[in-house]
């Protein structure tokens, strides 16, 4: 017996890649690499794989070999393409994981589901069957159905949802919220959205039990919450997020010299021979966005697509604003991890089914992973921003993906920012990488004027902001102009501290403070979630009397408040003020209308917003993140403060900045006092250099962790960091620890760290991979961070 093999990656747990023959009814079909098919797993286990691949010939199989056909093809044409495989292959190598695993983390949730219909029409006849009926059907039955698929009279439907499924429940209103104190069903069904943003009824229902229907009717009654239904095709176009406030007049970009020798070096290497990386230096408010618009435009009179991509939702929202004021006409998608499931997968199979249409496609980093053909150009915006990288889940790094994925197309990267990672600008100064330059503010304003506010004289009940700061803030009001003020910390208190006994409220589970959030009346870890109602009792003491300490930006916004003249309004930006959806443009478009006077939040607001009547800013604690252990601590902080520096001063009026601090003698002030970035690199690439340290090493973390109550987890940490260290010696690899994480409980799990630095990522991965496959490491769970952007 002899028969067609195809290699299938599961996109599901065990995530493997088998092999499946193909059934009797489609023996005279094409199953193209890419295509989306459901097979047999066990005993009646149905799941969606996708083909790799064939060997093109029939196999003679070992004698008693019975290899399974699989079930049904769910795509007429392959919903993935060879590039798009491609890209998977190189990340599962590189993760030293299956192909599986990572198109389960890609797809789609509605790309992987096994629960749909076949709708066939026969001789004018509709039927509809399940991918499981089809082994009852006989022989002639199923060779007609097999003709009717190569003729395309064959579709493949989801499968029908409930209406609970498809209406959406979304919060109206922010916390606090009027309700009783024994509303407790509708107290938990405003926390878990406001947690968890617009979910369906159905999952709503399904998380929370059928008793909350009634409450649900009850928000629904008083406005909290609304029912709204998915318009999946508005929303993959990012229509239904488009801003209430009317559009701009298209806009006419007039470049300045530098950004015409900016965009005319972008043109020349589009139109080169093979792919190309540009870095894009500009100081802020020197109009890099007209540079990344100017782009796209040429990438659509060329016929290819373009990716702008952001670190933010806040900045890929306003990306996508200055798109459509300056390119009306242009065909643009929105895509990014606030969306709903729903929506995302629309998007996914738009691009997917319209391969051929160039298009301009704004989001975050999860947007280098739709399937876009024929990429012109990936911008990368404020490149040096850590969430380019993401460290949970599916590991990976933005920029190596995007210089991935143009050079498939022999497209162009370019990373743009004003203070560019390190490591990029080293390979920019030793001529890797070819840099342009935008050096003056577009229109002619200067840079603000800097100054550092001495604070180590506020003790831990004073309100954050110092005498002179108040002082700054209440005289920029007074003339009728704007202050934004960065808070790295959300909440009201970051700690609680029980006057009875002198402790401090902690997450059982993390050993990390709660965080209080006084519109929401509770205490809240922001690592895990774990969340106590507020007033709460002591679980040392049993006691009530608690102290908040600290400040947050809630309390911060609530401070503020006093200093404004009669009829004025301070707005909050951060994770909680933004989590109903659309409230974060609304915010943002509130105050650039001029409707509040101070705009307080955290890092979402340090970078990329253009105020013109904003003349103030003000860091609040310049010193979060200076001392973390963390050997990016310093660049972290001058890239903070430069970027919350280039807020003000941006329009007609001169800027001013406030930076407080109680490290007045740290180095990096002196650079970040002159907006020195070149002079700030010389210093900090000096001290990397020193202590090996990237870009002069290359790094990896091995992170370790066990239930907090195993007793085996500590012995197989030292088994497995003692391998480790012996095969490091092996292949010159140098390794440190294991040591306990900075965060050392998280979840109720123990955690350690291993620092491995290397000449190359291949000798790190051959010690992980050679270490972790020779020790028994069962209670542990495992993961390597290629060049680790979070430390903790």
């Amino acid at each position: 017996m002899s028969e067609r093999l195809f290699s299938v990656a599961l996109t599901s747990p065990p995530y493997a890649t088998l092999t499946y023959a193909l059934p009797a009814w489609l023996q005279d079909t094409a199953l193209p690499p890419g295509t989306r098919v459901i097979v047999p797993l066990g005993a009646g286990t149905l799941r969606v794989g996708v083909v790799l691949g064939d060997d093109g010939n029939t196999v003679a199989l070992p004698e008693g070999v019975t290899p399974k056909p699989l079930i049904c093809p769910l795509d007429v044409e392959p919903c993935l393409n060879g590039d798009y495989l491609d890209m998977v292959r190189h990340l599962a190598l590189r993760q030293g994981v299956t192909q599986g695993r990572i198109l389960g983390n890609l797809l789609p949730a509605g790309l992987r589901t096994s629960k749909v219909r076949l709708r066939l029409i026969d001789n004018g006849r509709k039927r509809l069957l399940k991918p499981r009926e089809l082994a009852g059907l006989d022989k002639e039955v199923l060779q007609r159905l097999g003709q009717l698929w190569r003729e395309g009279s064959f579709e493949v439907l989801v499968a029908g949802e409930d209406a609970a499924a498809s209406e959406m429940c979304v919060l109206k209103a922010d916390p606090p919220w009027p309700l009783r104190p024994s509303a407790h069903r509708q107290a938990a069904i405003l926390d878990f959205l406001y947690e968890r943003g617009t979910t369906s009824r159905k999952v709503l229902t399904e998380t929370l039990g059928t008793g909350c229907t009634t409450a649900l009717g009850a928000l629904l009654e008083r406005g909290l919450v609304a029912i709204e239904a998915i318009d999946e095709a508005s929303c993959a176009c990012g229509i239904s997020e488009a801003s209430s406030t009317p559009l701009d007049a298209p806009q006419t970009l007039v470049l300045t010299e530098e950004q015409s020798a900016a965009v005319g070096n972008f043109a020349a290497a589009m139109d080169a021979e093979g792919p190309a990386t540009w870095v894009l230096y500009g100081i802020t408010g020197s109009g890099k966005t007209a540079v990344y618009l100017e782009l796209a435009k040429m990438c659509l009179a060329r016929g290819r697509s373009v990716l702008l991509l952001a670190p933010e939702v806040a900045l890929a929202c306003k990306l996508r604003r200055d798109v459509a004021n300056s390119l009306p006409e242009a065909p643009v998608v929105l895509y990014h991890g606030y969306q709903t499931p729903a929506v995302r997968e629309a998007t996914f199979r738009l691009l997917a089914t319209t391969r051929n249409q160039p298009r301009i496609i704004v989001g975050t980093r999860s947007a280098l992973f739709l399937p876009v053909q024929d990429i012109g150009a990936v911008v990368l915006d404020e490149e040096h921003d850590s969430s380019f990288k993401q460290d949970e889940g599916l590991n990976y790094q933005a920029k190596e993906v995007a210089w991935f994925r143009v050079g498939q197309s022999n497209g162009l990267l370019v990373l743009g920012s004003a203070t560019p990672d390190l490591k990029t600008w080293h390979a920019a100064r030793e001529g890797v990488l070819p840099a342009a330059r935008l050096t003056s503010r577009v229109g002619g304003g200067t840079l603000p004027s800097v100054e550092l506010v001495d604070i180590r004289s506020l003790g831990p009940t004073d309100g954050i902001l110092a005498p002179a700061t108040t002082a700054a803030l209440g005289a920029t009001l007074a003339k009728g102009e704007q202050a934004v003020i960065l808070l790295n910390r959300r909440g009201y208190a970051p700690l609680m501290y029980c006057l009875d006994c002198g402790t401090v409220a902690r997450c059982p589970h993390c050993d990390i403070g709660l965080t209080y959030h006084k519109g929401r009346e509770r205490l809240v870890c922001h690592y895990c979630g774990h969340s106590v109602a507020y007033p709460a009792v002591c679980p040392n003491c049993k006691g009530m009397h608690y102290l908040p300490m600290g400040e947050g930006t809630e309390r911060l916004e609530e401070s503020i408040a006093s200093l404004l003249p009669p009829g004025g309004r301070v707005l909050r930006l951060d994770r909680d003020s933004t989590r109903r959806q659309g409230r974060m443009e609304e915010i943002l478009e509130a105050f650039a209308r001029e409707e509040a006077q101070v705009l307080v939040g955290t890092q979402m607001l340090s970078k990329g917003h253009h105020f013109p009547k904003v003349t103030l800013a003000v860091v609040a604690d310049g010193d979060l993140g200076l001392n973390l252990p963390d050997y990016r601590a310093s660049e972290r902080t001058f890239q903070l403060l430069v970027q919350s520096s280039g807020r003000a001063g941006r329009g007609e009026l001169p800027g001013k900045v406030l930076i407080q601090t109680r490290d007045l003698g740290h180095y990096c002030w002196q650079y970040v006092l002159r907006g020195d970035y070149e002079a700030f690199f010389e210093h900090e690439i000096a001290i990397r250099q020193r202590r090996r340290y990237p870009p002069f090493v290359r790094l990896a973390l091995v992170r370790m962790s066990y239930p907090v109550d195993c007793r085996e987890g500590l012995a197989e940490v030292t088994s497995l960091a003692g391998e480790l260290r012996r095969m490091g010696s092996q292949e010159g690899v140098q390794v440190l620890g294991p040591a306990p994480a900075p965060l050392p409980l998280l979840r109720g799990r123990k955690r350690f760290n291993c620092l491995l630095k290397g000449a190359d990522w291949l000798g790190l991965r051959r010690v992980y991979g050679a270490a972790s496959g020779s020790v028994s490491h069962r209670h542990l769970s495992l993961s390597l961070d290629l060049d680790p952007v979070n430390m903790l």
